[in-house]
């Protein structure tokens, strides 16, 4: 699905408690095609108790959604997902119980429909409910049936990296991609039913003020070991407001043959 000129497609996550969605549309290649092809709001939370859950958004995330933002993105043939992060609460991604995967499911799926979303994102971090092996596999298949021609991504982190099928439900026969959490690493997902073309093996940290910052030659050769090895997602993370073409440009020339163009 990527809107680049080869198949390697782009996926950006925005900290929109600090940075503007919008700005994933400013780049763009030097033939003209967008740079990034998914991004991703981070994050909304799931909250409540483990049987119980509610979808909860904070004031940026409220208004991001409400922004124009994902229309902009869209006219541009750029998919936006809503990231769901635990919020130091019992709910979770593996921690639900009874009829209450079926029960978020359904929340997500209709925040995807009121807000023109293109899927839903999960990262499973800060819950504090103890984890169980049939509430991802039951939140996943649930959420695939009512949002069936949307896109269901997996930052493979947490608990749920280890609870990923339960009675016949595999969570990799139903998803459309999985990134590698640990940036400046290469490591590909461990997620049986998809293969190299859905996986980011290699993940950057674009802000140069993190504590977890992937220097830009260290990305590029990531690039290259994605190319070399045959994946097809590279996964960046925390676009800032600033220019980072630069930076970009390290990426682009590896995977695209192109330098990075700023159109903000």
């Amino acid at each position: 699905m990527s809107t680049s000129s080869n198949s390697i497609t782009g996926t950006c996550y925005v900290e929109t408690n600090s940075s503007n969605l919008i700005n994933v549309g400013d780049y763009t290649l030097e033939d003209g095609s967008q740079l990034f092809d998914i991004a991703i709001i981070f994050a909304a939370n799931i909250n409540g108790t483990s049987d119980k859950p509610e979808l909860y958004f904070n004031d940026t995330v409220t208004a991001t959604l409400k922004s124009g933002a994902i229309a902009k993105l869209q006219a541009k043939g750029i998919k936006v997902l809503l990231s769901i992060l635990g919020n130091h609460q019992q709910a979770g991604i593996t921690t639900l119980t009874g009829n209450a995967p079926e029960n978020f499911a359904t929340q997500l799926s209709k925040a995807v429909n009121y807000y023109g979303l293109d899927g839903v994102d999960f990262d499973d971090e800060y819950s504090t409910g103890t984890t169980n092996e049939s509430s991802f596999p039951l939140l996943i298949s649930s959420l695939r049936q009512q949002i069936p021609d949307k896109i269901i991504s997996f930052y493979f982190y947490g608990p749920a990296t280890g609870t990923q099928s339960y009675n016949g439900i595999v969570v990799g026969d139903l998803i459309n991609y999985s990134w590698n959490a640990i940036y400046g690493t290469f490591s590909p997902p461990n997620v049986p039913g998809l293969g190299k073309a859905y996986l980011a093996p290699a993940a950057v940290n674009i802000d140069p003020g993190a504590q977890s910052y992937t220097p830009p030659g260290t990305a590029a050769q990531l690039a290259q070991s994605t190319v070399n090895q045959d994946y097809s997602v590279y996964l960046y993370y925390n676009l800032t407001n600033n220019d980072s073409s630069d930076y970009l440009s390290q990426v682009s020339q590896v995977l695209y043959g192109q330098k990075t163009v700023y159109t903000g």
